[in-house]
């Protein structure tokens, strides 16, 4: 690629998107970033038109906002902990703003197609049907909003949603009086579960999991957890995990206590659930809770315990796939939500596409995309080149054992990252070798 003055295309105008813009406005770099819907951010767009928004109603960010953050643009002080959808967003507009990004941005236009260019970069087919070159593709298209369902035996004869397209008790389906399964345990099974089963709402609600989950409390001693424990890269992982493990206990977050399964992972194998309420509710009663489901049997659902029950409604929380729907499969894909990259930006032979927030960063988004959006950024202009391929293979294995092989081998692992370990990493290591990098391949040419 030519890093002279290239031209950057960026697929998607959420939180991944406005960040790589961000840092490539920083750099000098000219780019175009196409967004389908008519607004920007993403999943945190509360009834984005484009169908790409997963937040309800009452959705509340599982993330303290010191946590949160991005480093240069602050959350304001006068924000609550853990703040609610409307003011994620608006703090995004605010970030848009700050940093003047909507002048770059083409609502309304997203990319329908993108194919690689004879002589490298790529030819972009976008909404209004033109067709146009850019030298490095960015996508930020997200990966919350293609639905993922389980392959269940037999049929359900009731109604039934995916929580994707859940937003309060009365939309899409009028959720009174009635007998409820909620499939899953993640942040947002629990949520959506802890509000149907309100007693003003008069329903029967039933939680199934699979795999169970370890329950952590949004507050330890009067203060967000996730602001009190922070790993570090001068410890092995495996015994900063095992000292939590040890502590665990004492915070109640074993799901046995509470009635559910016992998880068949240990904490930090898979990812904990975050909710004061939903212990309450399943040791109040007001919560059933059950193991994976059997089979479907028209209105009546059966246990892998035995148990049987009828229900009208389903509502699945089971994850989203990684889906590139503007690539030829055969190109890119990521089957069983699996895509090799390096440093999870950059798919290897592959030297003018970047992949921007294609993580599940624990235990905060924003910075992390914020780390990448600046290795980008160096990256577009000359400043850091990558490592042979043979090498980047390599190292992608080292990653992924590092950070998700402790993990259980389910889709939403595949991309599992510790944030500060990936930062630390970033900064202090990766940018710098790949700046030497880019200094003897100058050196070189000329």
């Amino acid at each position: 690629m030519d890093h002279a003055d290239p031209q950057v295309a960026v697929i998607g105008a959420g939180i991944s998107g406005l960040t790589a813009g961000k840092m490539l406005k920083d750099y000098g770099v000219r780019y175009t970033t196409f967004e389908t819907s008519d607004r920007i951010g993403g999943n945190w767009a509360f009834g984005n038109p484009n169908g790409h928004s997963s937040a309800y109603r009452s959705l509340h960010i599982d993330t303290s906002k010191d946590r949160l953050s991005f480093k240069d643009f602050p959350m304001p002080e006068h924000f609550p902990s853990f703040p609610h959808h409307t003011e994620v967003k608006a703090y995004l507009d605010d970030y848009a703003d700050a940093f003047a990004l909507l002048g770059q941005i083409e609502f309304g236009n997203g990319v329908v197609r993108a194919e690689q260019g004879e002589h490298g970069g790529w030819r972009i087919t976008d909404q209004a049907g033109a067709e146009r070159v850019f030298d490095l593709l960015v996508v930020a298209n997200g990966h919350h909003w293609d639905p993922r369902l389980p392959d269940f035996p037999g049929s359900f004869s009731g109604e039934s949603i995916h929580s994707h397209h859940y937003i309060d008790p009365s939309t899409p389906l009028e959720l009174t009086g009635k007998r409820i399964l909620v499939v899953g345990i993640g942040n947002s099974a629990a949520d959506i579960t802890v509000e149907l089963s309100s007693k003003a709402l008069r329903n029967h609600v039933t939680l199934s999991t699979r795999s169970s989950a370890w329950i952590v409390p949004k507050y330890i001693a009067g203060r967000p957890g996730d602001t009190l424990f922070r790993t570090t890269p001068y410890l092995p992982l495996a015994w900063q995990r095992k000292a939590v493990q040890l502590v665990a206990p004492m915070l109640g977050t074993d799901p046995t206590m509470y009635g559910l399964p016992p998880a068949n992972h240990k904490l930090f194998e898979a990812h904990p659930t975050q909710s004061v309420e939903l212990p309450l509710r399943l040791g109040s009663g007001d919560v059933v809770p059950k193991p994976n489901v059997t089979r479907l049997d028209g209105d009546v659902v059966h246990f892998d315990d035995g148990t049987s029950d009828v229900f009208d409604v389903i509502v699945y929380a089971t994850g989203y796939n990684i889906t590139f729907p503007f690539f030829d499969p055969e190109l890119i894909d990521a089957p069983g939500n699996q895509i090799r990259l390096y440093k999870r930006m950059f798919k290897p032979g592959f030297d003018d596409l970047a992949f921007i927030g294609f993580a599940q960063s624990v235990p905060t988004l924003f910075p992390f995309v914020e780390c990448q959006a600046r290795l980008l950024a160096a990256y577009a202009v000359g400043r850091y080149a990558l490592p042979p391929v043979d090498e980047m293979e390599r190292v992608i294995d080292a990653d992924q054992q590092l950070h998700a092989g402790h993990c259980t081998d389910r889709p939403r692992h595949t991309q599992q990252v510790d944030y500060f370990i990936y930062e630390h990493d970033l900064r202090k290591r990766e940018l710098p070798s790949g700046m030497k990098r880019a200094r003897r391949t100058a050196q070189v040419a000329r």
